[in-house]
């Protein structure tokens, strides 16, 4: 399947695969130990076990949230993956088809030695935001 990608991609693609499984141990897996989380605002986390707590309550919060990959890019250990992101804003598990929201996005993925040591977000989060309040 991924046998025309390059290593960096696999690791990346295999991250959104489990950032889509909600799989937090995998992710974990996945992260260097000082890996760094970057999202839209520019905010950014460090540390793979910081990260585990961030995507626990993440997972709580959008229930259902998933990304797409439509093109993948790279240069070396770094990849752009760009697609969609989206998910129901559900903090008390309740989802209706009023908190769904979803909006394009970019993933900027730098790996090394196998492991992702950041994953940036782009993406427009006003849709989510009114849903927040």
């Amino acid at each position: 399947m991924w046998a025309m990608h390059s290593a960096a991609e696999i690791v990346a693609h295999q991250f959104a695969e489990a950032i889509n499984a909600h799989d937090v141990s995998a992710l974990c897996d996945l992260m260097t130990e000082s890996h760094r989380f970057v999202d839209s605002l520019g905010t950014v986390v460090t540390g793979r076990e910081t990260m585990r707590a961030g995507w626990k309550a993440y997972f709580g919060m959008v229930p259902d949230y998933a990304i797409a990959i439509d093109e993948t890019f790279s240069d070396g250990p770094v990849v752009v993956m760009v697609g969609k992101a989206g998910g129901s804003y559900a903090p008390k598990g309740v989802q209706t088809a009023e908190s769904r929201w979803e909006t394009p996005a970019a993933f900027r993925v730098r790996v090394e030695n196998g492991m992702v040591a950041e994953w940036r977000v782009y993406a427009d989060n006003e849709p989510i935001r009114r849903l927040i309040g």
